[in-house]
């Protein structure tokens, strides 16, 4: 009784803190009070230090899963915020961290007899995604992807001590093995980054030429290195050739010394004929035998047999994988799990991979020597998908492209944008690359693509996967499906306001701004989606484009972008705003101060 007791107390304090920090925080509820018919989709798991316990991290739920790793079943499950996004054990076992990326907390809980318990709550804005925690069980370094920060969290003040500014969306991490290095993955610029824990000071940065979607990020045992999984893009041409060698959008394992600035070493991961697409999760087996990878748009395991795999430097690994893993199945074999497989775990016997199924709302539990799924844990969800739900399944689905080498995902990362201008060849040119445009709230910013010519939206959809991703036609159901999904598909909250949607001082300023005839910013940028959905010509045009002017493109979200314009050539919103897409140059009146770009930046940022 005294136990539950406080248990109960502890879930008071968590719920207080919560309120007192603003932060957007569901009740907590037990497992009997969360609507069994709601999807899970666990995005990522962590294992007990003992072996005990697997946690999930549900995306759509808000939700954490306790499960009891022998009987294979759940046991607890507990509502924490919204869109948790990474969880973890600290390295004594006693408390469970979870990162909540659109309510912007971190999350505290630990096991009480045997169910979940809350115990505190950090809010930290930015949506924070992945993080890394010391050895001193006390410290933890959370990656903020909205704000190109990570924080530095003590866990036992719950405060953030320090903010270290990083590269753009710095979506994964780790410490070396002894936290005097982390390595950030910084998506948004393709690159890693190695920064001294003591100083908080970058010590060097590995570009990765071309990179997007950087995923997990683990250290190896001895500390020397942290890898990583990402997908490469190169500007060619969309042809069936070009994306059969890898010429287009192709698959990566790298790893960074963390020892010491070197360049970044890599292997190739696509099969000829059988591509891998959407590489995402990571874990290396105890007795630094085995790696394995999720890749989440081809529904497998990768695993290989790390201490001889032929990493190259320079030059880069080639642009398939090497035959001498092909060739052999004990250094590559691929395991069929199905959905989407995405956060991976392996048990301390180096023969258990747990993988935290997001599209089939479940735990599995697979044997790397038989190569099967041995255990499926159904976390909870509706019998039969929606059809938002199978439209999902679609949009992450790289086997609607030619040979699987990607998805829709792999360039709208969750429905969003990437970091790189691409070449669709949607408007029948080859080599127009533009940006890539959001998928939020698609239906309601007709008509499509940076041109506006398409103004059928079902038609729309056939052509991304007939042309841009040169596969089969889908069928009418598959269609129906994935628009279902796209007009369904919330966007991630601003994190650039207050919770009841106030704007800073200077937003405030550049709202006025906006509005005022001086930028005229509202003349195109006008309605809730901020364009009027027409077409025109403001000096910024290519030749080599087949249309004339552009579709004025929706301001929501534009603190998630690293590039504006369509080409992508502006990489600060300080160049559009007093060079490329200045008031002088866009309505011929006088250009901004510094104050009043500071100003119009910030209210962009709310949008």
């Amino acid at each position: 009784m005294q136990s539950r007791s406080r248990a109960l107390l502890l879930t008071l304090v968590y719920l207080s803190l919560a309120v007192g920090c603003g932060a957007a925080v569901a009740v907590a509820a037990r497992a009997d009070v969360i609507d069994p018919s709601i999807d899970r989709s666990p995005v990522d798991l962590a294992l007990s230090p003992d072996g005990k316990w697997l946690v999930t991290a549900n995306e759509t739920s808000g939700s954490v899963s306790l499960i009891d790793a022998a009987a294979g079943r759940v046991v607890d499950e507990l509502r924490i915020g919204s869109h948790p996004a990474h969880i973890d054990f600290t390295p004594d076992g006693a408390t469970i961290l979870a990162t909540n990326q659109w309510s912007g907390e971190l999350s505290l809980l630990a096991i009480r007899e045997g169910k979940l318990a809350a115990i505190g709550t950090v809010h930290l804005g930015g949506h924070p995604q992945g993080f890394a925690i010391a050895p001193d069980n006390r410290t933890v370094y959370v990656g903020l992807t909205a704000a190109a920060q990570v924080a530095q969290v003590d866990l036992r003040s719950l405060a953030v001590v320090r903010r270290i500014d990083v590269g753009n969306w710095p979506r994964y991490l780790t410490l070396s093995p002894d936290g005097t290095r982390l390595a950030v993955g910084s998506s948004g610029d393709a690159e890693i980054e190695v920064i001294d824990t003591a100083t908080a000071e970058p010590l060097y940065e590995e570009p990765l030429a071309n990179g997007v979607n950087i995923g997990h990020v683990t250290p190896s045992a001895d500390g020397q290195y942290a890898y990583f999984t990402w997908m490469i893009y190169r500007t060619n041409p969309i042809t069936r050739d070009n994306i059969q060698r890898g010429w287009i959008l192709a698959s990566r394992i790298g790893r960074v010394r963390l020892d010491g600035a070197s360049y970044r070493e890599a292997i190739s991961l696509d099969v000829p004929e059988m591509a891998v697409a959407d590489p995402h999760g990571l874990a290396i087996s105890g007795d630094g035998q085995r790696l394995v990878a999720s890749s989440s748009g081809t529904h497998e395991l990768l695993v290989y047999r790390l201490p001889d795999l032929p990493f190259v430097s320079t030059g880069g690994p080639g642009d398939l994988i090497d035959r001498r893993l092909q060739r052999d199945r004990d250094r590559f074999s691929r395991i069929d799990v199905g959905g989407r497989p995405m956060g991976l775990e392996i048990a301390a016997d180096n023969q258990t991979v747990y993988v935290a199924n997001y599209l089939k709302n479940s735990l599995q539990s697979v044997d790397l020597k038989t190569k099967q799924v041995v255990r499926e844990i159904d976390l909870g969800g509706p019998a039969t998908p929606s059809p938002a739900r199978q439209g999902m399944a679609i949009f992450y689905d790289a086997q609607h492209s030619l040979d699987q080498w990607y998805s829709c995902h792999s360039c709208h990362q969750n429905g969003g944008i990437n970091s790189r201008p691409m070449d669709t060849w949607n408007d029948g040119t080859e080599m127009t690359l533009k940006t890539v445009l959001p998928l939020y709230e698609l239906t309601q910013t007709g008509p499509w693509t940076w041109h506006g010519w398409q103004e059928d939206l079902d038609d729309a959809m056939k052509k991304s996967f007939t042309v841009t991703m040169q596969g089969k036609q889908p069928t009418q159901t598959q269609t129906d499906a994935l628009i279902e999904f796209l007009s369904t598909m919330p966007s991630p909250p601003n994190p650039f306001i207050g919770p009841d949607g106030t704007l800073s001082a200077a937003a405030q300023r550049g709202k006025e701004l906006f509005h005022s005839s001086r930028a005229a910013c509202a003349d195109c940028h006008s309605g809730p989606q901020f364009t009027d959905g027409e077409i025109h010509d403001v000096g910024t045009g290519s030749k080599s484009d087949h249309y004339d002017g552009y579709n004025t493109p929706t301001l929501r979200g534009t603190y998630r972008k690293v590039r504006w314009m369509h080409s992508g050539r502006a990489k600060s919103l300080e160049r559009v705003l007093t060079d490329l897409h200045s008031p002088e140059k866009v309505s011929g009146l006088p250009k901004l101060s510094d104050d009043e770009v500071d100003d119009l930046i910030a209210y962009l940022r709310s949008l």
